[in-house]
């Protein structure tokens, strides 16, 4: 009975780490879109497909986090992992959401590519490093990288003040539903950022037991959090 406890747990952080891999593709999808207008059809095709695929692994994983809840009732490190998992999901499905409304914004919104005048490319690429680093912070149990993950999303928020700022100094360059489209996407950028800090909180708190926003596993389990 054990092993096949050891053997869900195990497959637990596989299919966390699955669902993070699919939110960094979605994000990289974004840099395409943002690149070049020729991949435009094919790129949001693919970031529709890899939302599913993020919607799906949400489910699967809270459905395996409550077989492990209520058939093994794990205590210790083992049910910190698995509540933390159950609340990263939420976060992770929500960045799926966003690379789609980035997405969408780029297809039918008045943005024309490939962005160059403002560092939009690097919100994106810092975005995504975000969310891996805060998922291997998860599932190799590092507390510091979770840290660093949590210390760096100021870096973020800088880079879309940069945004902001280069859109105020360029303005001759773009027209004003462009300036939006792009504060818009800037600021989804932004949102991902603050979810992979989410991430990176709940992984810091799998691993030392303590959670920045003083949530207990009692907290946890609290039905309006679930």
């Amino acid at each position: 009975m054990r092993d096949v406890y050891t053997v869900k747990l195990s497959r637990l952080s596989d299919e966390v780490l699955e669902m993070g891999n699919l939110c960094g593709q979605a994000i990289m999808k974004t840099c395409q879109l943002l690149a070049s207008v020729e991949v435009r059809e094919a790129a949001t095709k693919e970031i529709g497909r890899i939302e599913k695929e993020i919607d799906d692994k949400e489910h699967n994983i809270e459905a395996l986090c409550m077989q492990l809840l209520l058939k093994q009732q794990p205590v210790g490190t083992d049910l910190r992992k698995i509540s933390a998992a159950l609340k990263m999901v939420t976060d992770m499905e929500r960045i799926g959401d966003q690379a789609t409304d980035i997405a969408e914004i780029l297809n039918t919104g008045s943005v024309h590519v490939p962005v160059t005048a403002i560092p939009l490319q690097e919100m994106a690429d810092y975005a995504m490093h975000m969310v891996n680093d805060s998922v291997t912070a998860y599932v190799e149990g590092k507390s510091d990288l979770a840290k660093k993950v949590i210390s760096s999303d100021d870096i973020l928020d800088n880079l879309f003040d940069k945004v902001r700022n280069a859109l105020d100094q360029n303005t001759m360059d773009f027209s004003s539903d462009e300036v939006l489209d792009l504060l818009m996407i800037s600021k989804y950028y932004e949102r991902i950022g603050d979810h992979a800090t989410n991430i990176g909180e709940w992984a810091e708190f799998s691993v030392d037991g303590i959670h920045r926003n003083g949530d207990s596993i009692s907290d946890l389990f609290n039905p309006d959090s679930l």
